[in-house]
């Protein structure tokens, strides 16, 4: 008998202007080096504010208010091994200080990034299209689902994706 498909998790991420860029987390998994919007998984009993505004916090250092939702994405591994809900959303920093040591061990580093490099960033999911076209119009877009995005254990993008997210 084949295994159920595994529950969609629920992810919140932000895009949050700093200083002329945006705030861009670096992780590593299994020696692949790629680049994340702040963010992570929502708890049961906590709200999709409280677990951005927790998130972005021990990521960054920094303290944010959500400000609109921008983009909604599924990211479906192709095996049907994991299927993630991601909810993007722009927020401004009220507070805080980015941190050399996050309190997240999984952060290699941060940066902030011109929305004009995106393109030649890992960024996980691939929307680096759709974030640049947004950025263009100062993320005063209206909210948009970006499809189903993926990236393959060899760093590359679902062709379809790609082409959904740019």
């Amino acid at each position: 008998m084949e295994a159920p498909a595994p529950r969609p998790r629920l992810r919140v991420a932000a895009v949050l202007p700093y200083q002329g860029g945006l705030v861009l987390v670096r992780h590593a998994k299994a020696g692949i080096a790629y680049h994340l919007l702040p963010g992570g998984g929502v708890e049961a009993g906590e709200s999709i504010d409280e677990a951005l505004r927790r998130e972005v916090l021990e990521e960054t250092g920094l303290e944010c208010r959500v400000a609109a939702p921008l983009f909604i994405s599924d990211s479906i591994d192709p095996h049907g091994l994991r299927h993630m809900v991601q909810l993007t959303f722009l927020a401004s920093v009220v507070g805080g200080e980015l941190v050399d040591r996050p309190l997240d061990p999984a952060v290699m580093s941060i940066e902030v990034v011109d929305p004009s490099d995106l393109a030649t960033l890992d960024l996980r999911p691939p929307m680096a299209g759709a974030l640049y076209d947004a950025s263009l119009d100062s993320f005063d877009v209206p909210a948009r689902y970006l499809g189903a995005l993926w990236t393959l254990s060899d760093g590359s993008t679902n062709p379809e994706a790609a082409s959904e997210a740019g």
